[in-house]
């Protein structure tokens, strides 16, 4: 994510610029190995490294980034989770759902996930685990949209540029399997995807919308086979409930 700003580093000393290239390497952080050397960010940024380190020690310092005494590197801080589950915790769609996640995890028996799309990437905001979940617990993962069927269901269902998005920032093997499929994607009840990843489960999802029409989420279940087309509709049809029950409630609010 080079630095296009004609200039970037004279405005990066104040204000809004110092804020937007100070996110920039938040998001080389969590893009590629847990730490980073500080020439490294400086490469892949294109700032100058005492622009960089500059940027680093105030994260450091608000605990947003961690430096590691021994290698000097740098990776993401702790002060990121503490924010994100101050964020989580006042969202009305997880309230919205929450009565339903383990009714519907025992009605499917498997693990039942909440996702949202963030930029390009599809993330598990909640989740109930089933007992298919196996001696690798995923709790943490964050993939490529396109890569799951949750994300596909809320990568569709968004505008023009969000898909274009999606589409120029997938691998080349997503893209051919996405490539004029978002309006089918978009008008289907659920969808079910296998992914190219062997280490993530298969899956089947369906849209959460508010009462404004929009969707805000997607409700997902594992699955064994995703072509065991009764299976997938039953778990399908669960989910669904769910997903319009929490919208109703959405509505409400």
């Amino acid at each position: 994510m080079p630095n296009s700003d004609a200039g970037g580093e004279g405005q990066a000393r104040g204000g809004l610029g110092t804020v937007r290239n100070a996110v920039q390497l938040l998001e080389l952080l969590s893009d590629g190995p847990a730490y980073q050397h500080l020439t490294d960010l400086a490469e892949r940024s294109q700032f100058s490294v005492p622009t960089v380190h500059r940027l680093l020690r105030s994260l450091v310092l608000a605990d947003l980034v961690v430096q590691d005494p021994r290698s000097s590197r740098y990776g993401l801080g702790p002060e990121l989770t503490r924010l994100s589950n101050h964020y989580l915790s006042r969202l009305p769609l997880l309230g919205a759902l929450a009565p339903y996640l383990t009714q519907v995890r025992d009605q499917v028996g498997a693990t039942v996930r909440v996702q949202t799309l963030v930029r390009c990437e599809v993330v598990d905001i909640d989740r109930v685990d089933g007992q298919d979940r196996g001696p690798y617990r995923d709790t943490h993962r964050v993939h490529h949209a396109l890569d799951s069927a949750g994300g596909r269901v809320l990568g569709s269902r968004g505008d023009a540029d969000q898909w274009a998005r999606l589409l120029e920032s997938a691998p080349a093997e997503l893209v051919e399997i996405a490539r004029g499929q978002q309006e089918t994607w978009a008008a289907a009840d659920h969808l079910a995807v296998t992914p190219e990843d062997p280490m993530l489960p298969a899956e089947v999802a369906v849209p959460v919308v508010d009462g404004q029409g929009t969707t805000v989420a997607a409700l997902a279940a594992t699955v064994d086979d995703t072509t065991d087309e009764p299976h997938v509709a039953t778990v399908a049809a669960h989910l669904g409930r769910a997903a319009r029950a929490a919208g109703r409630t959405l509505g409400h609010a």
